[in-house]
């Protein structure tokens, strides 16, 4: 117990200061829009977040906060490295608990080498561990959250998704409920890239970001076909050390050579990605947690007929209600 409390007061201490650094680096948008030394590309990119910005409140109906009016430099690759683990013999991943956030299913550091440090003792102790880069976070309005650089150089459409996905957390958050807060964010990351590439008419653009993320479900849905055969697997052989070990190992070779595969059909991503990924019980949660359900709140806008105001209506009287009752929300309604 005591080497967990110091663990603890370990990650706070860093969480704190990385959060601090990154408050303090932050420059106002307008500011550096009205400074004829900003570099030009930077600016172009900083209006396109303005715009952006104002789409998500005009007509998506999501908060008009200040976060995302500033920008902030962090000089390194990623925002924060997410630490995610799961049992041997489980796909569902091991949570940790948090005052504003609740229950998540990763612990995030400000330095790679102190989550890689964290991967290390986790995976000592028999646990799968993955170290996953996250390019930015949110503090759900907590705090007025930055443009950080990391999140400059992706294409248009994703930046806004991203923007739309952060701000509908800022909008409604259920404390705990990762699986209701993900599904809910990523439906309104859908449908936001949808209406804002229709409403500039960038059709090219809708159409790449249609089929990149065609793609990216094709990649998902062999890795979540893969999950549920391992939970059902895992159950099956329950107490047989050699048999779950053997299986394990076998399923997820069909997995990597089945990514490996698709990945290499004509117009795929590069194949060459999954042949020295980690692929165990962690990566595999991480995709669940990012993916299921948002069909349930597709669903759901669609008996809005399309109304954003009546959508978020209803996600709130969802939020309101019982965990029993957003789960099978999301069963009912899901077509995973």
């Amino acid at each position: 117990m005591t080497l967990s409390a110091c663990a603890s007061i370990r990650w706070y201490g860093q969480a704190v200061g990385g959060q601090i650094d990154l408050l303090a680096r932050r420059e106002h948008i307008a500011d550096l829009l009205a400074d004829p030394s900003t570099d030009p590309i930077l600016a172009q990119r900083l209006v396109e977040v303005l715009r952006i910005r104002e789409f998500a409140v005009a007509e998506l109906g999501l908060p008009s906060s200040r976060s995302y009016r500033h920008y902030a430099d962090l000089e390194r690759s990623a925002a924060v490295w997410n630490v995610i683990a799961a049992d041997r013999y489980s796909v569902d991943p091991l949570t940790w608990c948090y005052p504003v956030a609740g229950c998540v299913a990763y612990r995030g550091y400000f330095d790679v080498e102190a989550a890689e440090d964290q991967a290390q003792r986790l995976a000592a102790d028999g646990l799968d561990v993955i170290v996953s880069p996250a390019v930015a976070y949110s503090t759900l309005g907590w705090f007025d959250d930055p443009v950080l650089n990391t999140m400059l150089a992706w294409e248009d459409a994703d930046l806004a998704g991203f923007l739309f996905h952060e701000l509908a957390h800022e909008a409604i958050y259920v404390k705990g409920d990762t699986a209701f807060n993900e599904a809910y964010a990523s439906a309104v990351e859908r449908i936001g890239v949808e209406r804002w590439l229709q409403a500039a008419g960038a059709q090219s653009a809708l159409d790449d970001w249609r089929e990149r993320r065609r793609q990216r479900d094709g990649l998902v849905e062999l890795m979540l076909e893969a999950r549920e055969a391992l939970r059902q697997g895992y159950a099956e052989r329950q107490g047989d050390e050699r048999a779950l070990s053997a299986f394990k190992a076998q399923r997820l070779a069909r997995l990597r050579a089945d990514l490996i595969a698709y990945s290499g059909r004509p117009g795929q991503p590069n194949q060459s990605r999954w042949a020295g990924s980690p692929l165990n019980n962690a990566s595999l949660a991480l995709t669940a947690t990012y993916r299921q359900g948002i069909e349930a709140f597709e669903e759901l806008i669609e008996s809005c007929a399309g109304s954003m105001p009546c959508f978020h209506d209803r996600v709130r009287e969802l939020a309101d209600s019982t965990p029993q009752r957003r789960a099978e929300f999301l069963r009912r309604n899901s077509n995973r």
